[in-house]
């Protein structure tokens, strides 16, 4: 079933379109676009899209329906989805349920029936924009449009808390290939690495066990005294949503942890690490999100198309802290290493989930360092 709704920009654009609900509600996010052609499941269990309305520039989604053993994290976690066209009718034997059906399962918005060529264009030149679905059969864009500005900013909210487990949780991988699940268990590796959850994607943890390391979840709050006490071998920082200013209380930890360990970053994990050496942080126009962004390794000069999803980067490098990748389409930091500690770390997601595989030797390089 399809039922009328508007789409309602900070900057008082109205989008009338449609949506699968029929009740009254208001839901609002930071609406941004992502340049995938597969894998909107992935996309939208991605915890760093907590607080984000994602809009496909690939103008038809939905046609190959969810499995649910694609998912990113338990349960969506992006605020709503925008899309030229959702079909109600997959098509794919490893199919569970159309992607609206899903997508309602967790009371989350689809919004299509919209131009979202203009739509991209709009937050090319204008930057991410808070927005908000609006579905139900009272439709007031003026009312929306105020509601909406009473909302807090996406940056001002801490959605890292709202994604991180709440105690640790060690990790297992059964099965094989593309029916590869992340289960609850100890993987009997001979190493051992804690995962400091930021919200960390189920490709990142599968991409470690695959190398035979156990895997422990720790939450952010942890400090370095709980994390010694499950005696690992190496720290990994994750991806996750959110300004990395709003948790510069983590940068001592993050010192400390680097004292004692092999310490990496990816993502959100890259600006924690760099804001705690005393590095910079910033907000890009209209982020990086997609499986397309080509980014050379300087210490080789061997580009790799990379799949990213983030909306700050580093802008600041202190000088111990060497500059290992570039993004060649606007030359931001794409990845660091210390010059004397076991430190590294890359903005990219070499995991992909969606996208190509280029730059997975990020975790072999990481595991053969602890």
């Amino acid at each position: 079933m399809m039922y009328k709704a508007i789409l309602v920009l900070e900057d008082g654009t109205v989008y009338e379109g449609y949506s699968q609900f029929e009740h009254a509600q208001k839901y609002v996010g930071e609406l941004v676009f992502n340049t995938s052609m597969t894998g909107y499941q992935e996309v939208m269990t991605d915890p760093s899209y907590a607080g984000q309305i994602v809009m496909f520039t690939q103008p038809h989604v939905g046609n190959y329906g969810v499995s649910s053993r694609d998912n990113e994290s338990e349960g969506i976690k992006a605020a709503g989805l925008v899309a030229r066209e959702v079909s109600m009718v997959p098509s794919n034997y490893r199919s569970e349920s159309s992607l609206t059906q899903w997508l309602g399962n967790d009371d989350v918005p689809a919004f299509w029936g919209i131009d979202t060529r203009e739509l991209t264009r709009r937050i090319r030149d204008k930057g991410a924009l808070l927005a908000c679905i609006a579905t139900g059969e009272s439709l007031d864009p003026a009312a929306t449009l105020s509601w909406l500005k009473a909302q807090p900013k996406y940056g001002e909210r801490d959605f890292v808390s709202e994604v991180s487990v709440s105690e640790p949780v060690a990790l297992r991988l059964e099965g094989q290939g593309d029916l590869e699940k992340v289960l609850t268990g100890e993987a009997g590796g001979a190493k051992h690495v804690v995962v400091v959850d930021y919200g960390v994607k189920r490709s990142i943890v599968r991409n470690l066990l695959r190398r035979g390391v156990n895997v422990t979840l720790v939450p952010n709050s942890y400090g370095v005294e709980e994390i010694e006490r499950l005696r690992p071998d190496g720290v990994l920082l994750s991806n996750g949503p959110g300004d990395p200013q709003v948790l510069s209380a983590q940068s001592e930890k993050i010192l400390r942890l680097t004292e004692r360990w092999p310490t990496w970053g990816i993502c959100l994990g890259h600006q924690l690490l760099a804001l705690a050496f005393g590095g910079k942080t910033y907000k890009l126009k209209f982020g990086h999100r997609g499986p397309n962004q080509p980014v050379q390794y300087l210490p080789t000069g061997k580009v790799e198309m990379t799949s990213q999803n983030h909306g700050y980067a580093v802008s600041e490098l202190p000088e111990f802290l060497e500059l290992t990748h570039i993004n060649l389409n606007d030359e931001t930091i794409e990845g660091f290493r210390h010059k004397d500690k076991n430190v590294e770390a890359v903005q990219f997601h070499p995991e992909a989930g969606p996208g190509p595989h280029d730059a997975e030797n990020f975790f072999d390089r990481f595991c053969g360092a602890i």
